[in-house]
């Protein structure tokens, strides 16, 4: 990267003052510092333009440069800057109602900041539920191997991924893990549906041999996103349903990413036919451009926190959560998604990237292409009959040289040791035809050159 006088001046100051997520600290190689978007592309303070195929960090569903989002957000800002939802205001109801028409249920609408805020606020609940239902003993809960759930600390113990956990530990306890159902590493002989069935009643085993009266809820993605876009067979999802309603444990389903589009369908566990018990979304809600995240708890659980007993009800508060800016600009990110069809726009997307990266399953570095909706994860191996991991650093490589020619894909980076091999892509689903010949293209002459 050629800098100038200015842009190594911003360069030493980002050095100086600022600290980058999820970034080891590299003397010699200075940080992309983007300063333009508009569509799908990012332009850095060189002018040099990059397809965004990871829409930021998953979000940014309608794409860069959308003034009637920053106008929704100006006009709030303007009527009304804040009120914190000890009480209520205008914007966040009509997000609650709004939310409860895209889950096509009655749910009841927690807002928070982030993700992660919203995962700790369905912990907090499903105790509380159960505690309230007479059921002391429930507070454990039962996530997977590779998923992850957030930074915080509660978030973090129901992550799976042990390089995001290091030196960090000890964390909140009560969670447990279970492995993912990742078909590509099925036993020999096993079909992808006999394995995913054994996969999904690992959970009730997990909850029969720890004290099914000791278990509160079940977390998981639709599909397991930044651990390696491990994709269920439509099996699966039902049978967790079955067994959590069985042993009265709580569904609790993170739609951070999978959500708002990103699967084709609304939410992506409407892709399989079930209802969560709480549903978590963030990211896609705002499409980044504003801090916004909630969790959405169905009506029956809210019920219990109306008693009149000391404590009943929830004591959980949020300075920023559901600000009237942000949940003004939700609701205007939300109309923009309906008027566009990107909805139906993602699912088509999705299909003509998952048949034309299809063609690559024979390169002898690609073990298993996987997709849900315009999400999608090549998993990349040193061997294709032993599936042997490609190493971190020639996964580097392709990512870098995806970059060179002005494409920004992501990897499952920092998640299971010599598990950090699959790219994956995450478009706006605002993308166009061309943006998508980009991305194809782009990626075939730079996995050709390997």
């Amino acid at each position: 990267m050629s800098l100038n006088h200015g842009t190594m001046d911003l360069v030493s100051k980002d050095r100086q003052f600022l600290w980058h997520a999820f970034s080891p600290y590299k003397d010699q190689a200075p940080p992309m510092v983007v300063v333009e978007g508009k569509g799908s592309w990012i332009t850095d303070l060189n002018g040099k333009k990059y397809l965004d195929a990871m829409s930021g960090l998953w979000c940014v569903n309608v794409g860069y440069g959308r003034e009637e989002l920053a106008k929704a957000a100006y006009d709030q800002l303007v009527t009304m800057p804040y009120y914190p939802l000890t009480q209520s205001h205008v914007p966040a109801i009509r997000l609650a109602e709004k939310l409860n028409e895209w889950l096509g249920g009655e749910y009841v609408i927690f807002f928070s900041n982030s993700g992660s805020d919203a995962n700790e606020v369905a912990f907090k609940i499903a105790r509380q539920y159960h505690q309230q239902n007479g059921e002391h003993s429930r507070y454990k809960f039962i996530s997977r191997y590779r998923a992850y759930h957030g930074s915080s600390m509660g978030a973090l113990a129901a992550t799976g991924q042990a390089q995001r956990k290091y030196k960090y530990e000890p964390l909140s306890g009560g969670f447990l893990h279970v492995a993912p159902p990742d078909s590509y590493r099925r036993p020999e002989g096993m079909t992808e549906e006999e394995f995913n069935l054994q996969c999904a009643r690992a959970i009730e085993q997990t909850i029969i041999w720890e004290g099914r009266e000791t278990i509160a809820g079940v977390i998981m993605e639709p599909v397991i996103t930044g651990g390696g876009v491990i994709v269920p067979h439509p099996v699966y999802l039902e049978e967790v349903r079955r067994i959590c309603s069985k042993h009265n444990v709580l569904l609790i389903i993170d739609e951070v990413i999978c959500g708002f589009g990103r699967s084709g369908q609304k939410f992506g566990h409407l892709n399989f036919g079930i209802k969560p018990d709480i549903v978590t979304m963030a990211k896609g809600m705002t499409s980044g451009y504003l801090p916004l995240s909630a969790t959405a708890v169905r009506k029956e659980i809210f019920e219990v926190f109306k008693e009149k007993a000391d404590y009943s009800h929830f004591r959980h508060v949020n300075t920023f959560g559901g600000t009237p800016a942000s949940c003004a600009l939700a609701l205007k990110n939300l109309e923009i998604v309906e008027r566009e069809n990107l909805v139906e726009r993602a699912k088509v997307l999705g299909e003509r990237m998952a048949r034309e990266m299809g063609e690559l399953i024979d390169h002898p570095l690609v073990g298993d292409i996987r997709s849900f909706g315009f999400l999608m994860g090549v998993e990349l191996v040193e061997d294709q009959q032993t599936k042997q991991p490609l190493p971190v650093a020639q996964v580097g490589k392709i990512i870098a040289a995806c970059k060179e020619r002005g494409l920004i894909i992501g990897k499952n980076g920092d998640t299971v040791a010599g598990f950090n091999n699959v790219l994956t892509f995450s478009p706006p689903l605002s993308s166009t035809d061309e943006d998508l010949d980009f991305i194809i293209q782009t990626f075939k002459d730079v996995m050709k050159s390997q």
